[in-house]
């Protein structure tokens, strides 16, 4: 039976929320920035947590815990992705496992190789793990956006150590294909690279498209890669202090073993019980119904952006996060300035994203229709 769409929260109890996305801006502004989503929780989230409430379970995460078993699960029965519980080890959040892992496999100094317009963090990441930033922006294609393998070979020959892959990427939405995931690992191994990649907008795949783990993508992808993930942008937990460090082969295991305990004393508690109730068969449904929702919302989003004068984007492969062209609008400057100014609606600017993001913007579109439709209205007046 296909699955019904789920109704994000009324916005004006969404605005009795204290995170980042409700009280960065008045209220007069609609918030559609930051990737967090307008949904309620799970039914079995907010069941264990408030279990956990109940009984004062506030203390220490233990070394070992169910999460490793039912993130295992989940992404076999996902994406028949077999993981080794085993392999699977947790700290706060993707950010901090990007850095302890960059951290493990470079030098100070040596250069690491990121794939602009992608996830500002993704510059601060390279910097605090004592690397240097090797830009090798995403190509434009007919059909959307690509690695530019022959661009990664160049900066891997001239010594770059590692890449930060983002898989889907953020902020297009691109799911890389699974020849170019080998091929990029290919090129790891021959020059004696790193790949780390971000997968955490993956289990927001859209219906239909076919999503490759890097790990899963070749014999190298598993012999020169990890994964960190999480389950905070697809169930809204990004609050609780929870990702997961992933590896399948025995030197990055031993890697990702080496790292200091204090990498894995940083996961949240709150973040692992709400984690196995995420990845656990009982949420299933209820992601299915996410999805449904995220589909009708892309068509909104591609309908308001086809009204706007100047403006285009492509529909993303995977995520709740649209990527909007606005450099032939009349705006000068940066348009997600000029938006929040003149008709309320505050976007991500694209230039955080690196140069590549100059005069584009980021939508969150996970919200109910009539917040979005009610931004692009106000988005069509002020243009």
């Amino acid at each position: 039976m296909a699955a019904t769409p789920l109704t994000a929260l009324p916005i004006e109890q969404l605005r009795r929320r204290s995170s980042t996305k409700w009280r960065s801006y008045a209220d007069d502004v609609l918030p559609l920035f930051v990737a967090e989503s307008d949904f309620p929780l799970a039914p079995a989230i907010t069941r264990v947590l408030a279990e956990a409430v109940a009984t004062g379970d506030t203390g220490y995460t233990p070394p070992r815990h169910a999460y490793q078993e039912t993130f295992a699960e989940f992404h076999e029965r996902r994406f028949g992705w077999k993981v080794d519980p085993a392999h699977v080890r947790t700290t706060g959040d993707v950010v901090m496992g990007l850095v302890e892992i960059l951290r493990g496999v470079i030098a100070p100094g040596d250069a690491v190789v990121i794939t602009p317009p992608v996830y500002p963090p993704f510059y601060d990441t390279v910097t605090e793990a004592g690397g240097t930033v090797r830009s090798v922006p995403l190509h434009v294609t007919d059909a959307g956006w690509a690695l530019d393998l022959d661009g990664i070979e160049a900066a891997f020959r001239q010594g770059a150590k590692a890449m930060l892959l983002c898989n889907p990427h953020n902020p297009t939405g691109t799911v890389h294909t699974r020849e170019a995931l080998a091929a990029l690992a290919k090129l790891a191994a021959q020059y004696g690279a790193w790949i780390v990649s971000d997968e955490i907008h993956a289990p927001l795949v859209r219906p239909g498209i076919d999503y490759t783990p890097f790990l899963t993508a070749s014999d190298e992808a598993a012999a020169r890669g990890f994964t960190v993930t999480s389950a905070s942008k697809a169930y809204n937990l990004a609050g609780l202090k929870t990702a997961a460090m992933v590896t399948a082969a025995r030197e990055p295991a031993r890697i990702l073993a080496s790292l200091p305990m204090e990498v894995e004393w940083r996961t949240g508690l709150f973040g692992v019980i709400a984690g196995i109730a995420a990845y656990s068969e009982e949420s299933d449904a209820w992601l299915d119904s996410l999805l449904v929702t995220l589909e009708q919302n892309r068509q909104i989003v591609a309908d308001g952006v086809a009204s706007m004068p100047g403006a285009e984007h492509r529909v993303p492969d995977a995520g709740y996060l649209a990527w909007i062209n606005m450099q032939r609008s009349h705006i000068e400057g940066d348009p997600s300035k000029y938006l929040l100014h003149n008709a309320k609606v505050a976007l991500n600017s694209g230039p955080t994203f690196g140069p590549e993001g100059e005069r584009h913007v980021r939508m969150n579109f996970a919200t109910s229709p009539e917040i979005l439709h009610e931004a692009f209205a106000r988005i069509a007046a002020a243009l």
